[in-house]
């Protein structure tokens, strides 16, 4: 299948001299399109600026990250975004919903920003993967927090982007509404070939994941597949150990 997205030697400093902070220091990892992968490390560990750079968000100090196929550090700003706005879906803790919008309208907002015309067949069908069909004149303080976050998941997946980049997208929400937001991501990797790479301090969020990879001190420390909670939080436990060391 090949990379969606890939990694290599990704070296993010922040500050300069005495005072420079190494958030990555030389990560290489390759993400296969159509698998589902979880992003794990202690507080601090880098897991937020690997994400950034990931996603074209921030530029690596020196590395490189090829999305699609496409060298994103050398592309110009203007490029970049075109180039996120085409290819990528973001989800978020926060929903970064539109207020004043209705559901119909936040999901096919990519769309519009790209300047095409939402496909009536793809947002029917994005929408009932999400199930959302009879909320689609609703706005945002009308709907929970779960039915939010599936706008928020419906948005990411109407571009029909390489990769779906998704930071903690549980954080604010409760365990059982958790539990279906997690469904539908792992059913956007099985039954649409969807690429997701997700942030995530849960265990059982992880759990959901193809693979989790773990991040210590910026650098990448291992790797499970196949993971269960309990296997997940076990290497947590030792990671959070070894980071102190």
């Amino acid at each position: 299948m090949g990379d969606a997205v890939r990694l290599t030697g990704v070296r993010k400093v922040y500050g300069k001299g005495s005072g420079a902070v190494a958030a990555l220091a030389g990560v290489s990892a390759g993400f296969e399109q159509g698998t589902f992968t979880a992003v794990m490390g202690p507080s601090g560990s880098g897991k937020s600026t690997f994400l950034h750079c990931a996603a074209g968000l921030d530029k690596p100090t020196s590395g490189s990250v090829r999305l699609a196929g496409v060298e994103l550090t050398e592309l110009g700003e203007k490029h970049l975004t075109r180039l996120r706005r085409d290819k990528i879906g973001f989800i978020f803790q926060a929903f970064n919903l539109l207020p004043a919008l209705t559901v119909a309208q936040n999901i096919a907002l990519p769309l519009r920003l790209a300047g095409r015309k939402p496909d009536r067949a793809t947002l029917t069908d994005v929408v009932r993967r999400v199930g959302l069909d009879n909320r689609l004149t609703h706005r945002p303080a009308q709907l929970s927090g779960g039915q939010q976050q599936r706008v928020a998941i419906a948005r990411a997946l109407v571009t029909r982007p390489a990769v779906i980049f998704a930071d903690e997208p549980t954080g604010a929400l409760d365990t059982r509404t958790a539990r279906e937001v997690l469904d539908l991501l792992r059913q956007a990797v099985t039954t649409a070939g969807q690429t997701i790479v997700m942030v995530t301090h849960d265990p059982v969020a992880a759990s959901f994941a193809d693979r989790v990879i773990f991040l210590a001190d910026g650098a990448l420390v291992g790797e499970l597949h196949h993971p269960t909670p309990e296997a997940v939080a076990d290497r947590m436990t030792h990671l959070g150990a070894w980071a102190v060391a």
